[in-house]
């Protein structure tokens, strides 16, 4: 008779996820992991395989994560400009229980110039982040709250590029101060 798990695969996911986010992948260890996760080393295989092929796991875990929560406060913002906003102080400031920064971008700086499946993997979620951008700056332009000088897909490309050097300086000492006044610079190119 086979046993049944001991544990909640959704949850020990998110555990190896959070793991990976506050450390990287270089950085954590098989005995990290088991430790984080609360399961057996043989249960962590049977489940998830390797390391990396755990680590895939947790980057796609990562972008359903960011992305409902990102959805869910956006669906909340009463214009576009609100909404743009809400993605950016999302980036900055410290959500309750998660590591600063982003893992798609540690991933990107870590990991994509030697792997092809994080590399894809991390386009593809700066691809979705850009989408999302050029979703709601469609919505600005028919509202009239943003220009139509440029394309929706250049300003989004943009703007994204601006989010993710926000996420990268949130992991240091640099001031929120400093992080919201890139955010203003970045939105006046929507004027």
């Amino acid at each position: 008779m086979a046993r049944s798990k001991e544990y909640d695969e959704p949850e020990v996911l998110d555990k190896a996820m959070r793991l990976f986010w506050e450390q990287g992948y270089e950085k954590t260890s098989m005995t990290d992991l088991v430790d984080h996760m609360g399961i057996h080393r043989r249960s962590l295989y049977d489940a998830f395989g390797d390391k990396r092929t755990l680590f895939l796991k947790a980057l796609d875990r990562y972008g359903s994560f960011i992305a409902g929560n990102l959805k869910a406060g956006i669906k909340q913002a009463e214009t576009a400009a609100d909404a743009l906003r809400f993605v950016f102080k999302y980036a900055i400031d410290d959500k309750e229980g998660c590591p600063s920064g982003c893992l798609l971008v540690s991933s990107a700086v870590e990991l994509a110039a030697r792997d092809e499946e994080a590399d894809a993997k991390t386009v593809h979620g700066f691809e979705s982040g850009e989408e999302l951008m050029a979703g709601i700056i469609a919505w600005g332009r028919q509202n009239g709250e943003f220009t139509s000088a440029v394309a929706a897909k250049e300003l989004a490309e943009s703007l994204h590029n601006a989010l993710l050097g926000i996420r990268v300086l949130s992991r240091t000492s640099v001031s929120r101060e400093k992080l919201y006044r890139i955010v203003d610079v970045s939105m006046g190119l929507l004027r």
